[in-house]
């Protein structure tokens, strides 16, 4: 009887999308469940009544008192990652020609070490598809080692380059071209400041090319971007500027004054924060050269001046 009224007493609920047990002591009936995990029991903390025991213990079989013991005894392997081919659950042979005893192999030993270390490199491929994709991931890893991105920015655009590939949108186009406009939305997505022509110079195709592909997935996966704000880009060029804060200061006022009057609609976000940046330097007697500011924007210096006329006569008309 007890043992009815302890299981009608459990029941299920959804909230936020996760289950949660409600445990009621079939006594008090109140909530005050406690999980004894050294004894293997759950019971009530108002009256005392075991409400069950024996229960499986989920934890290791091995015990630690220090953090470098629990350390050591660890086999937990590391987590799956898209930006590897396999995601990283295929079996790595070392490049060590050592034992598990740390004594160096003997000259046979890393004669057919090196030979299982080939042929285990080799099957990891099975089909061309996963050659393609291993190639495609290792341009990623490249292109955002020379950015110097994080493996967060890296995650990202595995995903979206699977997300293509799933979707076959890779027919019909190159892998360099699909795996940096991949390498491209990912930043955009992460907010990180880079433009088209810093992802072309690392990359193996031109920035025509990256933004026609670019346009071409983002449309047909849903990505949905927002436009990039031209004041993500003033903190890095400034200082690569080596100008004070009081420029990088009165650059973002000068784009936010003339973006409230519309005029960023249609210019190259780079374009219009060296032009900003090139006006606050003016105005902060930190003069820097057209030429300066281009060289650490990556745009032209006609286009700097260009874009510097439109502001000083946007914010004069103020």
């Amino acid at each position: 009887m007890r043992e009815s009224q302890r299981q009608d007493s459990e029941e299920t609920q959804t909230k936020q999308g996760k289950q949660i047990e409600i445990v009621t002591c079939p006594d008090c009936d109140t909530q005050s469940i406690i999980r004894d995990e050294s004894h293997g029991e759950r019971h009530c903390h108002e009256c005392g009544l075991v409400v069950s025991e024996n229960e499986i213990d989920h934890g290791p079989e091995w015990r630690a008192f220090n953090p470098s013991d629990q350390e050591s005894k660890s086999r937990v392997g590391s987590p799956t990652r898209k930006s590897m081919h396999d995601k990283g659950l295929t079996t790595t042979i070392d490049w060590k020609n050592k034992d598990t005893f740390g004594r160096i192999l003997s000259p046979k030993k890393r004669s057919q070490m090196l030979r299982l270390r080939k042929w285990q490199q080799r099957i990891r491929t099975k089909d061309s598809n996963e050659r393609n994709l291993q190639f495609a991931l290792s341009e990623i890893d490249r292109m955002a080692s020379a950015l110097g991105l994080s493996q967060q920015i890296r995650e990202t655009a595995s995903v979206i380059y699977r997300t293509a590939l799933r979707n076959d949108l890779i027919r019909g186009r190159s892998i360099e071209g699909v795996t940096s406009a991949s390498l491209y939305a990912a930043c955009r997505q992460n907010s990180i400041p880079r433009s088209l022509s810093e992802i072309s110079q690392v990359a193996r195709v031109n920035r025509k090319e990256i933004g026609r592909t670019y346009r071409y997935v983002s449309s047909h996966i849903g990505l949905e971007l927002e436009p990039v704000d031209p004041k993500k880009y003033v903190p890095r060029f400034c200082s690569r500027l080596e100008v004070s804060n009081r420029v990088e200061q009165q650059a973002n006022e000068i784009i936010d004054e003339t973006a409230e009057a519309g005029l960023l609609s249609g210019r190259s976000p780079t374009g219009f924060a060296a032009a900003a940046i090139y006006s606050a330097a003016l105005l902060c007697n930190e003069k820097k050269t057209q030429r300066e500011v281009a060289n650490v924007s990556n745009v032209t210096e006609v286009t700097i001046r260009n874009r510097y006329q439109e502001q000083i006569a946007t914010l004069q008309s103020f």
